[in-house]
């Protein structure tokens, strides 16, 4: 090879077209830094293609290049040779210059490409007399040519997932993805690699595994079921594309997760109960279901649900966690004068949605369910006394005849009798429940236990079978008055009022039940004239009204009113009302012309007046007027309500004089 000496542009192109037309490589390899450094010095290195081979057997040391400088042909040269794989690591004593006259390369054991790709050599050349550099030296890179020596290497030897039984086909829904790398070199065919199901168990009927050769990703074709097959093994290939082709394998492991395509199913198609009305009952049915999907998994609890039946809402049903059943409660009584029959539906589904396949492909629906019927008979339930226990203090005016307690049962039509009343004190009336006084309570009854007596009655209802229902009072002899409720203001000076006019009547807690109410009250009709002159209204729970039926002249009045706390403490107090003038809308006034003008005659002439108008007149009426300044109307009753406290009447200086008349007559006079 001859060199002619150029300018250095000239020099580079002739030297390209040179090794064109020689075949030989290398041009590239020269760094820019090298090129740069010979800038417009007049040199030249020619260097063959140096090309070594991994995994070369030899014999070595195995020539692999020449190169020559044109500083030959004026001097004696000597070729150097240095760097990475020569000196320096890696493999040092890689390569050397046998001949370092010639330039000859020579390569001396064998070379992994995959440890290192490629070296970059230093080549320098000296003159063999005076060891003086005579050129700049130049850098060449030499690449290892790959083979195809390694298989693809997968990233796990064995792959494991889980996958639900609902799991869907779908592009975008791989079951798992594999990966394997291959460490020949980037982009050619000794790296390129496939993959490939080698091996599927079990392999069911409609359903196999299938992976994207490029990719990797395992996706399933079909529908899977649980109680077939509850996991899968699945051995996956990966080959490249180099001769010869290598390969490996991984294998991937697949369980399957019970998902719902089982619905529940009730034991019963149908069911029978028969409930009493007018009260609650919890836990009345339970309901029972078999489910074939794996316990305690959601696929396998239930959700119950009233879908018929249930407008009223007076029932309920809720899901027992221990057992699985349907526990069905009446939350709101049933009433026994509506329909007797009912007729509940009620659906059962799971907790996840239920599925299903159809060619191959899955669907997923939350409206699945099953369903069953309970058919209900109500019953008329055993009446029930309100309260349970009544309790009741002696009173000075209970005397035979009179009416004790009005104690009804739950229905209109239960029918009453005394169960237990040893000293036979009272009877009962046995369509309204109504107790009247037949004797004296006797303080010194043997039947008396701490001064109580124990009474208990009866009530019976009408259907089929009857139930009856009991209910007990306990009547104190001696004084509980502080376990009774009472009035807040015995006696109430009111204005002269008209028909319909509503009185509030307030009663507050004994000291020993502070939080005794609410209460309820009730009118004690013991005459006529009580049901004909008032009545109660609204009922607000600590008070109560009490409305005037007509307009009352004014006058004192005696309202019984029974009070009950909701602890069954009952107790009967009178409500003493004046209905008076208020000359200021407001103020009962305490002049009375009649009652100012007879203290003036003192009460030796009161009395005269007072007979003589009687004789004189020989009408109740007229004596009315004058004891109470007013019209009364006088009526027939008990001698006991005819007794009149004038003093009561009025604030005037008559009470002053301490006089009370009693009027006794037959019938005797009532007002109020």
């Amino acid at each position: 090879l001859v060199t002619i000496t150029f300018p250095f542009f000239t020099r580079l192109l002739l030297l390209t077209v040179f090794l064109m037309k020689l075949k030989i490589s290398g041009l590239d390899s020269y760094q820019s830094d090298s090129l740069q450094t010979l800038k417009r010095t007049k040199r030249a290195w020619i260097i063959t293609t140096i090309e070594v081979q991994e995994e070369d057997k030899g014999p070595f040391p195995k020539y692999a290049g020449k190169l020559f400088n044109n500083r030959s042909f004026n001097t004696s040269l000597k070729y150097l040779i240095s760097g990475p794989g020569v000196d320096e690591a890696p493999e040092v004593g890689l390569f050397s210059i046998e001949d370092d006259v010639n330039g000859e390369v020579y390569v001396h054991r064998t070379i992994d490409r995959e440890r290192t790709p490629i070296f970059q050599i230093r080549f320098d050349v000296e003159s063999r007399k005076s060891g003086e550099l005579l050129d700049s030296p130049i850098f060449f890179r030499i690449k290892v040519k790959d083979i195809n020596d390694n298989a693809p290497e997968f990233s796990m030897e064995e792959y494991g997932t889980t996958i639900r039984e609902n799991h869907s086909k779908g592009e975008y829904e791989p079951v798992i993805q594999v990966t394997a790398r291959d460490k020949d070199e980037e982009g050619t065919v000794n790296s390129q690699v496939s993959y490939s199901i080698s091996m599927q168990m079990p392999s069911p009927d409609g359903l196999t595994f299938n992976i994207d050769p490029t990719t990797g990703s395992i996706f399933l074709s079909g529908c899977l079921d649980y109680k077939t097959a509850k996991s899968f093994y699945l051995l996956i290939k990966a080959n490249d594309h180099g001769n010869p082709q290598l390969s490996s394998t991984a294998a991937v492991a697949v369980a399957v997760e019970d998902a719902n395509n089982h619905l529940p199913v009730f034991t019963s198609d149908n069911y029978h109960l028969q409930i009493s009305a007018g009260q609650e009952h919890p836990a009345v049915l339970r309901l029972q279901v078999e489910d074939k999907d794996s316990p305690n998994t959601p696929a396998w609890r239930p959700k119950y649900k009233i879908t018929k039946g249930n407008e009223e809402e007076q029932f309920s049903i809720e899901t027992d966690p221990a057992t699985n059943e349907g526990i069905l409660s009446v939350v709101k009584p049933l009433s026994y004068e509506g329909d007797p029959e009912m007729r509940l539906v009620i659906s059962v589904t799971n907790e996840e949605p239920f599925f299903w396949c159809k060619n191959g492909i899955v669907t997923i629906s939350d409206l699945e369910s099953t369903s069953t019927a309970v058919n209900i008979k109500v019953l008329q339930s055993a009446p029930r006394f309100h309260p349970p226990i009544l309790t009741v203090q002696k009173e000075d005016s209970m005397k035979p005849g009179r009416v004790f307690r009005k104690y009804p049962a739950t229905y209109p039509d239960d029918v009453y009798e005394l169960a237990h009343d040893p000293d036979g004190w009272l009877s009962v009336d046995e369509n309204s429940g109504v107790l009247t006084v037949l004797k004296e309570f006797d303080q010194e009854s043997p039947s008396l236990n701490n001064s109580l007596y124990t009474i208990i009655v009866h009530a019976t209802g009408q259907g089929k079978p009857p139930q009856t229902g009991t209910g007990t009072i306990l009547l104190y002899l001696s004084d509980i008055n502080d376990l009774m409720p009472a009035l807040v203001a015995p006696a109430l000076d009111v204005c002269d009022k008209k028909e319909g006019t509503a009185l509030v009547i307030e009663a507050k807690p004994a000291l020993a039940h502070s939080h005794s109410g609410p209460f309820t009250f009730e009118l004690a009709e013991d005459s006529e004239d009580v049901k004909h002159n008032w009545t109660l209204g609204r009922n607000f729970g600590q008070s109560v009204e009490l409305l005037m039926l007509r307009s009352l002249p004014q006058g004192s009045y005696l309202v019984p009113i029974i009070i009950q706390d909701k602890q069954g403490f009952s107790t009967r107090q009178n409500q003493h009302i004046r209905l008076c003038f208020c000359p200021d809308g407001h103020t009962c006034s305490s002049y009375s012309p009649v009652i100012q003008a007879a203290v003036g005659l003192g009460s030796g002439a009161i009395v005269i007046i007072l007979m003589a108008f009687l004789l004189l007149l020989g009408k109740q009426q007229v004596l009315c007027h004058l004891i109470t300044g007013s019209c009364c109307n006088c009526s027939s009753s008990e001698g006991e309500q005819t007794l009149i406290n004038y003093n009561e009447e009025s604030k005037s200086s008559f009470s002053e004089v301490s006089v009370t008349a009693y009027i006794h007559t037959t019938p005797p006079l009532l007002c109020g």
